[in-house]
């Protein structure tokens, strides 16, 4: 610090794991290196910001535009005017659209982009297609909509103007800045393209990549979104992930029972969407199952669901809320293992047969889509339960009843149970580079720091 004199940045936190990348400019070395200028200007070391500043400047030469826009928010909060003056430049002459920079920039900062444009001549081209600012402003109240979560108000809109919801770019938007549960909504209009592309050529999965979302990929990819669809510069949405992914972050060995790390879980799922075989259909529901068929088929899959929770908790809460399992009912199985009854017949007298028989039909539907989803993009994870479910497992309701010693027998085959599930993990581990798949974020139960070719529930 006091000869301002840099290191080589530490690699496992300044480069990505994109296998053809230089690291020259890539996102988590520049990341890095505004961490560095974050903390040289708090603390006052002009010679340190000096130097950063000489390298971020070389950075805004190589990086993609996209990666200028977090150079330029750190410059301006830094008043480093000469580095914002060579980001407005570059942003100026990209093709980073008003209402991205606007949601990611300062007014101030906005406003010199949008004159530096009007002067370019560039953007001053008579080819180019001529704005309406009538359509400008009908757009833009559709993304107010979709910020304010209120997807009722967009449809009116949609229903009040010629403007559809392609034409403003409402899915890519709630992509980048919405809540999932707002893609949700709009994909179940079923008025958008999924794999439309915007005026950079981006599709809505090369969006939600950016964000690094795991439940907005998923839930795209699940309504059809294509994975090997490429970028016009030829980068698939995995790509971009991987060029936004830190070493640190991908090789970070997770504990079983936490949570997974999301920028493991987005690459994993959009390898293995790559490689997948069509999905395999669950069996079928229907609704003239008999009373117990329809309780153990229940219970069976409730307390599945609820051990991939205990033991691969990011997947599985991924996999129910694509299948909207975490919105309705739960029924009596592992999940509740304090504080139930666990009598399978037990009954609402207030509810009627019928109703009972609709809402436990909806939970079904339920969880056999979250186990689908599981299999669909986590299917070492369900390997794993399936050997675990499909074995003599004790009953996890009941490991705290009984006797002292009785506890102790049940504990004690809960932990060979797993040691058995852990020796077939091993042999499956083997054989993750034929399929050549990435390793899992979660470890195997009772083996911390295991390197699976990817997980499922």
């Amino acid at each position: 610090m006091y000869t301002a004199k840099l290191k080589a940045f530490p690699v496992e936190v300044s480069s990505c794991v994109h296998i053809v990348c230089g690291h020259e400019a890539c996102r988590p070395a520049i990341d890095f290196a505004l961490e560095l200028m974050c903390a040289s200007s708090v603390f006052g070391m002009p010679e340190l910001a000096s130097v950063l500043q000489r390298q971020l400047t070389d950075f805004v030469v190589k990086a993609v535009a996209d990666d200028v826009i977090p150079i330029l928010v750190v410059a301006f909060h830094c008043q480093l005017s000469q580095l914002i003056d060579h980001c407005i430049e570059r942003v100026a002459h990209s093709d980073l659209d008003s209402i991205s920079l606007e949601k990611r920039l300062p007014d101030e900062v906005v406003e010199k982009i949008k004159i530096l444009r009007r002067n370019s001549q560039h953007y001053c081209d008579p080819n180019m297609p001529i704005v309406d600012p009538l359509r400008e402003k009908r757009i833009r109240r559709i993304h107010k909509a979709l910020d304010s979560d209120d997807v009722e108000l967009m449809k009116l809109l949609l229903t009040e103007s010629d403007v559809t919801l392609d034409e403003a770019n409402a899915l890519h938007y709630a992509a980048a800045y919405c809540d999932p549960k707002v893609v949700t909504e709009v994909l179940g209009l079923g008025l958008a393209d999924v794999n439309l592309r915007d005026s950079r050529g981006f599709t809505v999965l090369h969006i939600a990549v950016m964000r690094k979302e795991p439940s907005i990929i998923i839930l795209l990819l699940s309504n059809g979104a294509r994975a090997s669809e490429p970028t016009l510069e030829g980068e698939s949405a995995v790509s971009i992930c991987r060029r936004l992914t830190r070493p640190k972050d991908y090789h970070t060995k997770t504990e079983r029972g936490q949570e997974a790390n999301k920028d493991r879980i987005c690459i994993d799922v959009l390898e293995r969407e790559m490689l997948r075989n069509p999905m395999a259909g669950e069996a079928s529901i229907s609704s003239q199952m008999t009373p117990n068929d329809l309780h153990m088929r229940l219970l069976k899959l409730e307390n599945r669901v609820a051990f991939a929770r205990l033991l691969f908790p990011a997947e599985a809460k991924l996999a129910m809320a694509i299948a909207h399992a975490d919105t309705t009912s739960e029924f009596a199985g592992i999940s509740s293992v304090k504080g139930s009854s666990g009598n399978l017949m037990e009954v609402d007298l207030n509810e009627t047969p019928t109703v009972q028989n609709k809402r436990l039909l909806s939970r079904l539907e339920s969880l056999v889509k979250t186990v689908s989803m599981g299999r669909y993009y986590f299917p070492h994870c369900s390997e794993v339960l399936d050997k675990l479910i499909h074995g003599d497992l004790p009953d996890l309701r009941f490991l705290e009843t009984g006797t002292t010693e009785e506890q102790k027998i049940k504990r004690q085959r809960f932990l060979e149970l797993k040691e058995e599930v852990q020796k077939a993990f091993d042999k499956d581990k083997a054989d993750k580079n034929i399929y050549g798949l990435s390793p899992s974020s979660s470890s195997p139960p009772e083996q911390v720091g295991a390197s699976p070719k990817v997980r499922k529930l």
